[in-house]
């Protein structure tokens, strides 16, 4: 069992803060270490974007040898897109929910706010529970609306529409491409987030997400259908930029199964001696304080914007500060 007080605090509150804290993106830093471009080099990849990569080769050699069946509609086509995005769900998702907050294999170890979800029936969520409210969410509109814009691209690479490429023709293009993935999704998804912030739009769309102040995996893909329509809106580029439908299926896989990063609510999942961070800090402080963080660094903005918040006494002093003055 590893000691939590080796990698952080618990305050009195019973919130805990790690002690290695998040980064933005050191390439925006005016003095930046080995260490720190050695730490986010890792962080980039490993270990859930490389997980969306295999996920998203694997989804794309499943269905391939079947292009033509996606070249007209079919509702079978669909279905099985949706049974797929199901299943990963139900899996990814469904192991670290069973993992670390059913059966709470970790107890409270690393987890940011030390009480679990779901402890209590409260009327702000659907059916009253956090729980079924997550999963009311994400099986009726979020993976519905993911597999309708899967289905979308591959309509489209089927029948020739768009700026669709080879692996053969342009690898190296094609490879810078799926290593800015990443950074392309975040720039989206911060954009698209500080539109939801907007009074209106917070008030009756993100505020459904946001009803997980003390979110899990589950919470992950819980929104109204109008932000699903949005999040998922990135994958619209490979219909602009010269692309291939492998990398779009990574892309959608990074989006879809990669909301999952910053609602695990733990910083690190313990196996036996050893640990993996999460990197799920960043998303959790907004969670807790709605109005920082609207992306997780990789992009500068909320450096830029004075929205960024890394846990520290100084970041939280500034955070009040702006609260004050508002």
């Amino acid at each position: 069992m590893l000691d939590e007080q080796d990698y952080g605090v618990r305050d009195a509150r019973g919130q805990w803060v790690p002690d290695d804290k998040p980064t933005i993106n050191p390439i925006f830093l005016k003095k930046v270490s080995a260490r720190k471009w050695i730490d986010f080099l890792v962080g980039y990849f490993f270990p859930f974007n490389i997980l969306f990569a295999v996920l998203g080769v694997a989804s794309f050699y499943l269905l391939s040898p079947f292009k033509t069946v996606f070249s007209e509609i079919s509702l079978l086509a669909f279905g099985a897109l949706y049974l797929k995005n199901a299943a990963i769900i139900m899996l990814v998702y469904g192991y670290l929910e069973w993992r670390l907050y059913v059966t709470r294999r970790q107890q409270a170890r690393f987890k940011y706010n030390a009480k679990f979800p779901g402890e209590r029936a409260s009327d702000k969520f659907a059916f009253r529970s956090q729980y079924l409210d997550n999963i009311f969410y994400t099986f009726s509109s979020g993976i519905t609306i993911w597999s309708g814009y899967e289905y979308g691209i591959l309509f489209c690479w089927a029948n020739d529409i768009g700026s669709w490429t080879t692996l053969e023709h342009h690898p190296i293009a094609l490879c810078v491409l799926a290593l800015f993935i990443p950074l392309l999704h975040e720039f989206h998804f911060y954009c698209v987030h500080r539109i939801l912030h907007t009074p209106f739009l917070y008030k009756y769309v993100h505020s459904v997400h946001h009803r997980a102040v003390n979110p899990s995996p589950l919470s992950s893909l819980s929104m109204h259908p109008i932000e699903h329509l949005l999040y998922w809106s990135d994958c619209l580029i490979h219909l602009v930029l010269p692309s291939h439908p492998l990398i779009a299926l990574y892309h959608l896989q990074l989006t879809g199964t990669g909301a999952l990063v910053g609602h695990i609510g733990f910083d690190r999942i313990e196996h036996g001696q050893h640990s993996m961070k999460t990197h799920a800090y960043a998303h959790y402080l907004h969670h807790k304080y709605f109005n920082v963080n609207y992306g997780d660094g990789a992009v500068p903005f909320d450096a830029l914007f004075g929205t960024w918040h890394d846990g520290s006494d100084k970041k939280e002093q500034a955070h009040h500060n702006r609260k004050a003055s508002s």
